[in-house]
């Protein structure tokens, strides 16, 4: 398992209310959509982040994390498995204090990398699940 409820809780609670939210559109039928929807409503600032930029839940887009002018928190992935890992790299380029793949998820090397970096990681999990879970 990567990530004990206790790390979960302390992302959730302590790692901050800015969320990068990768592969967040403006497409409603993404689960991504309805996952940074859950987050604001548990008072969380969701940022978009994706290649068209789209303002999303009244948030600006931005197509990279590189992008993004003021601090991030957490990386919330949504990305295939195989893309993810860059996605964990560059959260830690950009001095994020966490890393949350999503459910399906999953590249053991980019939670090592990450983890290594300092950073709180979890995978395979939605904050959407864990957030009513664990409050």
């Amino acid at each position: 398992m990567y990530a004990d409820d206790e790390t979960v809780r302390k992302i959730l609670r302590e790692s901050g209310d800015t969320w990068a939210v990768v592969g967040l559109s403006a497409n409603e039928d993404r689960a991504a959509f309805g996952v940074a929807r859950v987050l604001q409503r548990f008072g969380k600032r969701v940022v978009p982040v994706h290649p068209k930029a789209e303002t999303v839940h009244g948030e600006r887009g931005y197509a990279t994390l590189a992008d993004i002018p003021f601090p991030v928190d957490v990386v919330d992935v949504f990305v295939n498995s195989r893309l993810a890992g860059p996605v964990a790299d560059e959260a830690v380029a950009i001095g994020a204090k966490a890393v949350w793949f999503q459910l399906g998820v999953i590249d053991p090397d980019a939670y090592a990398r990450t983890r290594a970096a300092g950073l709180a990681m979890v995978m395979d999990r939605c904050p959407a699940i864990e957030i009513p879970r664990l409050s």
